[in-house]
Parts: structure tokens; C-alpha cells; sequence
């Protein structure tokens, strides 16, 4: 069975009225998908990177979400993910 887990980056400093969130380099990403590939008994499928739109809204349910709204672009925000696609 094929199976995928994201690698989304986390918000290390909350935004404010004027200022954006802060969010962890893609670096840390591919570093955190390193490791867990090393750790689990996995057979590779495919990685690729994705780009989403306000997956931290608080109306949004993250990567997971299959509906994201763009609707208020002139605050919407995207994020760049890895996403892995694997068999156990």
C-alpha cells in the first residue's frame, strides 16, 4: 500500500498585524526527511516538493487539507513542503 508523509515547515515566530510568521528553512525540512527515511524501513516511492497555500490559517486543516482558500490574496501566504511517497 502506497503511504506519503509531509514534511511542512514550522512556525518558529507567530506573525502580527504587519509582520509574517516566521517559518523553518527548507534546510531543516530535507534534514527532518533524511532522518526519518533513515529510521524507518520504508521502500522509496517518489519525493517531491509542493507549494500550498495559508496551510497555517486557522479555518485550513494543513497539508492534509484538500480545499486551501486563496480567496484574500492580498494575505494569503504559501509554503513550500516536502511531501515522500513510500511503501512499508
Amino acid at each position: 500500500m502506497i503511504q506519503h508523509i509531509d514534511f511542512a515547515p514550522k512556525v518558529t515566530k507567530k506573525g502580527g498585524l504587519f509582520k509574517s510568521a516566521q517559518i523553518e528553512s527548507f534546510h531543516s525540512l530535507m534534514d527532518a526527511m533524511n532522518e526519518w527515511i533513515s529510521s524507518n524501513p520504508i521502500e522509496l516511492v517518489n519525493v517531491e516538493t509542493v507549494l500550498l497555500p495559508n496551510i497555517y490559517d486557522s479555518d485550513e486543516e494543513g497539508s492534509e487539507d484538500t480545499m486551501l482558500g486563496t480567496g484574500r490574496e492580498s494575505s494569503s501566504h504559501w509554503y513550500q513542503l516536502i511531501r515522500v511517497w513510500y511503501k512499508e
